[in-house]
């Protein structure tokens, strides 16, 4: 099973405040799970998130 992390965590692991992960959850743009009253998102949704914002360095720059 995939490690759930707090919104706490998620926002430590991405190098934010809080608000960001929050927002992210708010507007639905990354997975997430409700246990209970509490909000916890997947590590391999904000690896995922993380991937998919990845820019590679152009190898033709001047």
């Amino acid at each position: 099973m995939d490690q759930l992390l707090s919104v706490d965590q998620a926002a430590e692991l991405l190098g934010t405040t809080v608000r960001f992960p929050r927002r992210l959850v708010a507007e639905r743009r990354i997975t997430f799970v409700h246990v209970g009253r509490h909000v916890r998102i997947p590590r391999s949704a904000l690896e995922e998130f993380i991937h998919e914002g990845t820019v590679e360095a152009s190898r033709n720059a001047s």
